[in-house]
């Protein structure tokens, strides 16, 4: 599914050019649908002539094998979210990455989504004042089967929900607040019937105390995203994401000198997401002018790093 919504978001800046998955059946459609040449074999793939960019769209278990693979191979690579199982499984594609001064930018695309691009422009301006604390909270309800599926199976997703649906609340709450300092965290599996989480919480600190309050879940049977921003003069309450998850929409309550009621001002996108052609277009600049992606491995790294301590914590086997 997401390799269909990288290659739709291709559009006029790039070509596919090749196509390999485990189910050669969904590389064949896919590559039918662009004129591509299908691969059985990834690894050959990554040294097909003429190939620049490499997107990494797979179970997490692979995800870091092939994105060092195709470093060393002299590509750039788009990796999607959370690059690895572990940090650890990062250390040595980022060792490659530098080594080969390759481009390596991480799908946290939820960055890219339009009440998000409003908001780091509201907060760049200063609007908000100083930020106190991010509330978000990110789940689905599963479906039947849900715990048989390769994400209830550790060693091919490294863990559950928190793995899964927690990087983007933790990216994006570094995005806004900074690095996190103090961790802390419990994972539990209260409802699905796997050897993996269901829901993840955490509270994450920086150094100047500010303060994330994170829950993602699958067990929050109606799909839903909220993530409200607080700052000294006044608040951010995005949700939606297009889709199952209702319309993107973004309110800005804006603190007067005499407090009490707020001025709002809210904005609705009930358009088609755009999220994927902007990342990518983003990247490819990246590329075009030499300089580093701003979600890259190191984002990567520090969300894996929360994760991991979480599932410590909580007593969890991540299967690697």
């Amino acid at each position: 599914m997401i390799g269909k919504k990288r290659a739709k978001a291709l559009g006029q800046a790039g070509k596919l050019l090749a196509c390999a998955d485990i189910d050669v059946s969904r590389a064949e459609n896919l590559a039918n649908s662009y004129g591509a040449k299908v691969f059985h074999d990834w690894r050959e793939l990554v040294l097909h002539p003429g190939v620049e960019v490499v997107i990494v769209a797979t179970l997490h278990d692979s995800l870091a094998e092939i994105t060092r693979v195709a470093i060393e191979a002299g590509r750039h690579v788009l990796v999607e979210k959370p690059a690895a199982r572990t940090a650890g499984e990062l250390k040595p594609v980022m060792a490659a990455a530098a080594k080969h001064n390759a481009k390596v930018h991480v799908g946290f695309n939820h960055r890219y989504h339009r009440s998000l691009r409003k908001a780091r422009e509201i907060v760049d301006s200063g609007a908000l004042g100083d930020l106190m604390f991010i509330r978000a909270r990110y789940g689905h309800g599963g479906r039947i089967g849900y715990d048989q599926e390769w994400r209830a199976n550790p060693e091919l997703s490294g863990g559950g929900e928190l793995i899964d649906q927690g990087p983007h609340l933790i990216d994006l709450s570094r995005w806004f607040l900074g690095d996190f300092t103090e961790v802390h965290g419990f994972a539990h599996t209260y409802y699905w019937d796997m050897p993996v989480d269901d829901n993840g919480f955490m509270m994450l600190k920086t150094d100047q105390k500010q303060i994330a309050f994170l829950h993602a879940s699958c067990t929050e049977w109606k799909n839903m995203f909220s993530l409200e921003i607080y700052g000294k003069s006044g608040k951010l309450d995005l949700s939606g994401l297009g889709g199952s998850y209702g319309v993107e929409k973004i309110t800005w309550y804006k603190m007067l000198p005499e407090m009490g009621p707020p001025d709002t001002i809210s904005w609705e996108f009930p358009m088609e997401d755009d999220s994927w052609a902007v990342e990518l277009a983003e990247f490819f600049e990246d590329i075009r002018l030499d300089r580093k992606p701003a979600a890259g491995l190191r984002d990567a790294q520090a969300a894996l790093t929360i994760v991991e301590s979480i599932y410590k914590e909580s007593g969890y086997d991540n299967g690697t």
